[in-house]
């Protein structure tokens, strides 16, 4: 079955970086458009950035310039560069793709960022 399984999550200060991880299996990882999404407490999930089978990137007008999303076809990794983070991008980081038969998330990854 499909399954997505994020990594990298943790507390960080304002400025600083991280680097998000999403192990995906199950499907033709190669074939499908693979997308971050985020949700902050109290607010509705959101797109963060996402990647098209042939490596067409688009962001968020919050994150870029800071983030970069990257993927690995070989390994069936999605990764998110995460730079000058602000204490506004603290959230749980989910990875999301679409197939023909439904939606697919994984179970999230919590970014804190805080001094």
């Amino acid at each position: 079955q499909v399954q997505l399984v994020e990594s990298g999550g943790g507390l960080v200060q304002p400025g600083g970086s991280l680097r998000l991880s999403c192990l995906s299996s199950g499907f033709t990882f190669s074939s499908y458009a693979m997308s971050w999404y985020r949700q902050a407490p109290g607010k509705e999930r959101e797109l963060v950035a996402l990647i098209t089978n042939n490596d067409r990137t688009r962001y968020a007008e919050s994150v870029k310039d800071r983030f970069t999303i990257s993927r690995d076809n070989g390994q069936n990794t999605v990764d998110l560069q995460m730079k000058s983070l602000k204490p506004e991008d603290t959230a749980v980081y989910y990875c999301q793709t679409r197939t023909p038969r439904r939606e697919y998330w994984g179970q999230g990854t919590r970014v804190t960022v805080s001094s």
